[in-house]
């Protein structure tokens, strides 16, 4: 709860009913009480997003709930969309987007300086987007030597889809190139790894995890990882 922003804590304190999934609910408590608590498990985010806007189009203030920052993977696009689909006009209905710290963020801040330059963030999960799609994202990113942010790298049903992922850099970066694993950032509970794209592996992962894997100048400086943006500090 701590890492909530102020802008975030207002618009919850505002609010008179709050929507959203019951374990990241279950991270702002104190926040709650005297709330109508609307939660859901996973895999009902569109029945989340719905409630959330037929309560604030019968009026009521609506908080909805969710982790890292809302517009990055977050429930944003998808209140939008619902909002599209029902036509509700943009006047009968205001809507705002309070950006939090996501994953990326919070697990760069943790592994010290990797994604200083250009990345590119791809999630591994292929319950909404095809992997051949998500292959082709790999290929690019890797290609064009992108550092690379992995989301969703792996679940209890899906565990080759990592296993695939590092092969597909391995054939465009070497097998030293530095990668950062953190679990459950800025968490009591957090761990964080520091590995190489070869053994990366042989580490605990799973989808509490954000895998950063560096590029082709990408360092390793006591426990810190660290991508040179071209200052022409290092030879």
């Amino acid at each position: 709860m701590e890492h909530l922003t102020p802008k975030a804590k207002g618009a919850i304190d505002m609010a008179g009913v709050v929507v959203g999934y019951k374990t990241y609910l279950e991270l702002i408590e104190p926040l709650l009480v005297g709330k109508e608590v609307i939660s859901s498990g996973m895999r009902q985010e569109r029945e989340r997003c719905g409630k959330a806007v037929e309560m604030a189009s019968a009026g009521m203030c609506v908080a909805l709930v969710s982790g890292g920052d809302p517009g990055i993977y977050g429930m944003a696009g998808l209140v939008f969309e619902v909002l599209s689909l029902e036509a509700v006009p943009k006047s009968s209905l205001e809507v705002e987007v309070i950006p939090g710290i996501a994953a990326l963020n919070a697990c760069a801040s943790r592994l010290g300086a990797p994604i200083i330059h250009d990345f590119a963030s791809i999630s591994l999960s292929d319950l909404l987007t095809p992997w051949e799609v998500i292959e082709k994202r790999l290929e690019a990113a890797s290609s064009a030597d992108f550092v690379i942010v992995l989301y969703n790298p792996k679940s209890r049903g899906r565990k080759e889809q990592i296993v695939k992922a590092r092969d597909t850099i391995l054939r465009y970066r070497d097998g030293d190139t530095p990668v950062g694993i953190v679990r459950h950032a800025t968490r009591g509970n957090e761990t964080i790894t520091i590995t190489t794209l070869h053994q990366m592996l042989d580490n605990d992962i799973d989808m509490q995890s954000t895998v950063i894997i560096g590029n082709s100048k990408t360092f390793v400086w006591e426990d810190f990882l660290v991508t040179p943006r071209g200052y022409g500090v290092r030879n």
